[in-house]
């Protein structure tokens, strides 16, 4: 890792903005960031060293802190969260009943096998892409509302299942992780309310805003941090840490001022990062020499937005709710992670499964383009403003 490779992936997030301030399209910021990386990456000049510990580091930490901006953007206050949540645990519910025996079937047909990473990968949806789209739209209501819930839940749900579904033995030890972080977060929060007003806190806040210190922005990256270690001592993925610690934020209330601090941070370097080194994983090549891994594109992808479309149906949303909701990005990356590493798939069915996750991210951005059309709910509560990705 050098100063030159820092700033060649700093120049590649810049594509993302670009090509959606831009494109006629109105691309999700991630896809010009994805394809910068593959450019740079293993499919193009190979210039970007993905596996290089501290890419790989650095990666994690933007995507741990993708997951907590979109923690803090997320209306918990709002009292009409509850119902959002059990339509949106009644469609988590439902994804995976009817992933079960999709994905069951595309295992035997596809000739891969491992029907539980299919019925993750069909179940799932990725808050990483949504949320952005959502709030790059401008949309409201509370049909988006219950959509966003939804999606947050199978999230959540596959990103936690998925080492389970990959290495079995070591099951025990990662629900014990995810159990130890919701744990931790829950006392991190209670401490937080009981010292909301101790004096001497005021007073440290109160020199951080005139004297620029970044106080509460210290605080939640600890929080966030400390969480994010004890998930990766489990073997628990970070995406819980960062939801849990945005959660914290979100239900405590975070100034505005923390707003603009986490925005620069985390957007202006470590989020695009992570999606830049992502795109430099990816090996496309070995995709074109395979007829039958280019054949599992097809039918990954519209399985992918065939059962979305259905939950979305059955939970009475508008149907374009759930092409919304078809998007996946970081369960797909964690599939073809892990199943490489455990030698369960081959490159060629790695990158069938990223190039049908490319697909469900057009499809996700052509939902958004539909429900804008949709007059909102006026009772909906209003999503905040967004930084360009969360």
């Amino acid at each position: 890792m050098t100063f030159s490779v820092l700033a060649v992936i700093v120049l590649c997030g810049m594509a993302g903005p670009v090509l959606s301030g831009l494109s006629r399209l109105t691309a999700p910021v991630v896809v010009g960031e994805i394809l910068a990386g593959v450019i740079v990456g293993e499919s193009g000049f190979k210039y970007l060293p993905a596996t290089d510990p501290t890419v790989v580091f650095l990666s994690a930490v933007g995507f741990a802190m993708l997951m907590f901006v979109v923690g803090t953007h997320l209306p918990l206050r709002d009292t009409r969260l509850r119902a959002a949540l059990t339509i949106g645990v009644t469609g988590g519910v439902l994804s995976f009943v009817l992933a079960a025996p999709v994905g069951y079937a595309l295992s035997r047909i596809s000739g891969v096998g491992h029907p539980a990473i299919f019925l993750l990968l069909l179940a799932a949806s990725s808050s990483a892409v949504v949320m952005p789209i959502v709030q790059e739209k401008g949309l409201t209501g509370d049909k988006v509302l219950a959509t966003t819930a939804w999606v947050a839940i199978v999230d959540i749900a596959t990103i936690v299942a998925l080492p389970l579904a990959v290495t079995p033995g070591k099951a025990p030890k990662i629900a014990a992780g995810g159990v130890a972080v919701a744990a931790v977060a829950v006392a991190m929060f209670w401490v937080a309310h009981k010292l909301r007003r101790w004096k001497p806190l005021e007073q440290l806040r109160d020199y951080s805003r005139t004297r620029g210190w970044a106080f509460d922005l210290r605080l939640s990256m600890l929080v966030l941090f400390s969480l994010a270690a004890l998930a990766s001592k489990f073997g628990t993925s970070t995406l819980i840490a960062g939801f849990a610690a945005g959660m914290i934020v979100a239900l405590a209330g975070e100034p505005k001022r923390m707003t603009t601090q986490l925005i620069g941070l985390a957007e202006g370097f470590f989020v695009p990062f992570f999606f830049v080194a992502l795109g430099a994983k990816l090996d496309f090549r070995s995709l074109v020499s395979s007829p039958s891994d280019l054949e599992l594109v097809v039918l990954l992808a519209v399985a992918i937005i065939a059962c979305h479309l259905v939950v979305a149906v059955v939970l009475r949303l508008p149907w374009p709710s759930g092409l919304l909701a078809s998007a996946e990005l970081g369960l797909p990356a964690g599939v073809v992670s892990l199943g490489l590493s455990q030698r369960i798939i081959s490159a060629g069915n790695g990158a069938a499964i990223i190039a049908a996750a490319m697909v469900s991210l057009g499809a996700s951005s052509l939902g958004a383009i539909l429900l804008a059309r949709i007059p909102a709910t006026p009772a909906g509560p209003e999503l905040p403003e967004p930084p360009a990705h969360a």
